[in-house]
């Protein structure tokens, strides 16, 4: 069992680590749930099946099973049943968008993956790796506690709505009807929860790879930083040598900023997406904590909030930290010894504090910047909702 997650602990510096293993766990998730399929031979075809199952249930059926539910068995439901449907369908209609952008650029994250390698070829020292070792090891740590909060939100879920008597999303099944007996409730629950995984699993890596990517962006750029402090601190090079150094350091930096383009049109879209949904689910969640749920029922809503919460913030504060990260480095390169260096160095060097200037900023849609600013926003129309769930007594009226 310890060799299964040895990856979420740095590896010494005698093994030879890189970037793109921080995505590891991530990647596994791709292939398992049908992204990433063989480059050829007859498997390729057969993968191919499973990616088209998984993308039918995933981003069809399941929002149009919610809305058929909706239409012909609304008056059948019990408040906290229709309410737990409810705040998990939003959330799964921003998921099928989220997981189709992120299947069809999957193709930027492959090139990303390869600039990250150009950048592990200039670690330089231990001090370097060791940084590396520590980005890789947090990445799959933080995709693990993605993958234990969403699959215990669907689980729970799955065994208190089967225990109170209902099925856990009560998604529309023309072949099995729930009400007809205990083995008809089982069995359309297992099949809700089997389509539900695919779903969270799906959300899940649309989720998280904003989060590892920019981890290991930040990683990097701190692994520059170190660079730049050192810049012609060494007696015993030459000028010249001090400015291929200088030149090394703004390839890097350009490379850095490629990652963040590759990415960037992904982001954008995805968080876009989120934002605009995570106000009213996490209204309606807690709507349903505070007037509807039972205990039980409770577990899971509250499994499921923080599964909302872990879809943007984590991300955005790690956008504000870039954007700090930004900033040390233009004072990195400000207050680098440079005062005695020749012309040509100080002219490069001016150029080079007129890039680092500029701060990585991700913009949600092309609208506003991803920050934590942002992000409290939008999730403060959760509190408008049950403000006027309670001025007009709407609870009440739903029992």
């Amino acid at each position: 069992m310890a060799s299964r997650f040895e990856l979420i602990r740095p590896a010494p510096l005698t093994q030879r680590v890189r970037s793109r293993e921080g995505l590891i766990y991530m990647y596994r998730g791709m292939w398992l749930i049908g992204w990433m399929p063989p480059e050829s031979g007859v498997w390729r075809y057969v993968y191919l099946t499973w990616t088209v199952a998984t993308l039918l249930f995933g981003v069809i059926y399941l929002p149009l099973a919610f809305l058929t539910s909706y239409v012909l068995e609304f008056s059948s439901f019990a408040p906290s049943a229709f309410f737990t449907s409810l705040q998990v369908a939003i959330n799964v209609y921003g998921s099928s968008f989220k997981s189709m952008i992120t299947y069809y650029f999957m193709w930027r994250l492959s090139k990303t993956d390869t600039l990250l390698d150009r950048l592990d070829e200039r670690l330089q020292n231990d001090e370097d790796r060791q940084k590396i070792h520590n980005v890789v090891a947090r990445s799959n740590y933080a995709f693990l506690i993605y993958t234990f909060i969403y699959n215990g939100f669907a689980i729970s879920t799955f065994f208190s709505m089967v225990l109170s008597g209902s099925p856990p999303w009560a998604i529309y099944n023309p072949f099995i009807d729930w009400r007809a007996g205990v083995l008809n409730l089982w069995a359309e629950s297992i099949f809700e929860y089997i389509v539900m995984s695919i779903v969270v699993l799906q959300d899940q890596l649309a989720d998280s790879y904003p989060l590892m990517y920019t981890l290991i962006f930040r990683a990097h750029l701190d692994v520059l930083k170190s660079h730049i402090r050192n810049l012609r601190m060494d007696p015993t090079k030459s000028e010249n040598e001090n400015y291929d150094e200088l030149v090394n350091c703004i390839m890097d930096h350009k490379l850095i900023l490629r990652c963040c383009n590759l990415v960037r049109p992904i982001i954008y879209r995805t968080i876009f997406a989120q934002f605009l949904l995570i106000g009213l689910v996490l209204g309606l969640t807690l709507l349903n904590i505070f007037f509807f749920c039972n205990f039980y029922q409770a577990v899971g809503s509250i499994l499921f909030v923080l599964t909302i919460l872990l879809q943007t913030f984590p991300f955005c504060y790690n956008c504000n930290l870039l954007i700090e990260d930004s900033d040390d480095l233009a004072n990195a390169v400000f207050h680098s010894n440079w005062t005695e260096a020749e012309p040509r160095y100080k002219r490069t060097l001016i150029t080079f504090i007129q890039h680092v200037q500029q701060p990585i900023v991700f913009v949600a849609g092309g609208i506003f910047p991803i920050s934590m600013n942002s992000n409290i926003s939008v999730a403060k129309f959760a509190f408008s909702i049950i403000t006027i769930v309670k001025q007009m007594n709407l609870a009440e009226k739903f029992q």
